[in-house]
């Protein structure tokens, strides 16, 4: 695995940090899910596109929001 270069980690992290974060709220929520769902009518399933990793990021963040906030319809009832 290469070594990571901090500042150049720093300098790429800046510039997408207001659009890949851990959602705390339901507006940041629905904002992941919105650039999801750009992302894949932009990707769609070619796993070589160089935004595909970004996207299965994007998904985890929302699974995980999803998993902690979310309620089941078995909960509900």
């Amino acid at each position: 695995m290469p070594s990571l270069n901090l500042d150049r980690t720093v300098q790429a992290w800046s510039s997408i940090a207001e659009t890949v974060f851990v959602p705390h709220t339901e507006q940041e929520y629905e904002h992941l899910v919105e650039l999801l769902d750009s992302l894949i009518d932009q990707i769609g399933e070619d796993e070589t596109h160089p935004l595909a990793s970004m996207m299965d990021v994007i998904s985890v963040l929302i699974e995980n929001y999803e998993a902690e906030h979310v309620l089941e319809l078995d909960e509900i009832a």
